[in-house]
């Protein structure tokens, strides 16, 4: 997956392998520049071959899905109404296959549920195949197969709120389980990734700006991130992990040195 961090000064593009836990690249965006032509340039140095991408929104461009199919990798991309005419060609395809019962169109649902810490979910995922014609019938969309919305029903303190997104993908319907995993673990980069930084690493509040410095630094903690979440003897968090390698110097050279090599 591929996400955008935004801090107080700089743009980052990072790529996420969400079964693995590991930062596999980043690029900054260039001041001059936007996320639109970064997400191009990290995708170029990954090794992508069987795997399923997701991105933002802002990665639904036909540019990127072509590098993605270019690279033998599936795709499963967010649309929101930056592609207008696309968004309103799968909104209005749902609600008149919704009217129509789905006949002539290959339709499958998965739902997912979750009650965690006092919070409710329920994820319902459906997903419309053999629509190429409705929705692409110019075929500019490479290796486009499905759409796919997500309603979310979330009940927190008594109050409950429906949310609606919706998905193009280079998948079809016999894929549902693992469009709907996807896009459930898209989201993980956050609290997996970003905010382990903020929180074990204090990445916002760090003062290094010049040069290629905070670039430089950034793949630094990344390394020693993925060294961190690797290491399963010490049942402790990313941060207390850092401060034991500090304080035991047969720890960090024992347990290290054994993933690195």
């Amino acid at each position: 997956m591929i996400k955008v961090k935004i801090n107080q000064l700089f743009i980052w593009k990072r790529a996420w392998a969400t079964n693995n836990g590991l930062v596999l690249g980043q690029k900054k965006v260039e001041s001059k520049s936007n996320e639109i032509t970064a997400i191009p340039e990290l995708l170029k140095v990954l090794s992508l071959q069987g795997c399923i991408v997701t991105i933002d929104a802002i990665g639904c461009q036909k540019k990127i899905i072509n590098q993605i199919i270019d690279q033998d990798a599936e795709y499963i991309i967010a649309l929101k109404k930056n592609q207008g005419g696309l968004y309103e060609r799968v909104e209005k395809l749902f609600e008149q296959a919704l009217l129509k019962d789905f006949k002539g169109l290959i339709k499958t649902e998965y739902r997912q549920s979750e009650d965690e810490r006092g919070r409710q979910e329920i994820r319902y995922c459906q997903i419309l195949t053999n629509i190429n014609q409705e929705i692409d019938p110019k075929g500019e969309w490479k290796g486009f197969n499905s759409v796919a919305y997500v309603d979310y029903l979330r009940t927190k303190n008594g109050k409950t709120t429906l949310e609606r997104r919706y998905f193009i993908s280079s998948l079809n319907a016999e894929n549902h389980q693992a469009i709907a995993i996807a896009i459930r673990k898209h989201w993980c980069i956050e609290n997996q990734l970003h905010w382990v930084l903020d929180v074990s690493f204090n990445e916002d509040a760090s003062r290094i700006r010049k040069d290629n410095a905070p670039e430089n630094l950034a793949i630094i903690i990344h390394i020693a991130l993925n060294l961190l979440k690797q290491e399963k003897t010490l049942k402790v968090g990313v941060k207390n992990k850092r401060k034991n390698a500090g304080w035991d110097e047969k720890y960090l050279l024992l347990r290290f040195n054994n993933l690195i090599s």
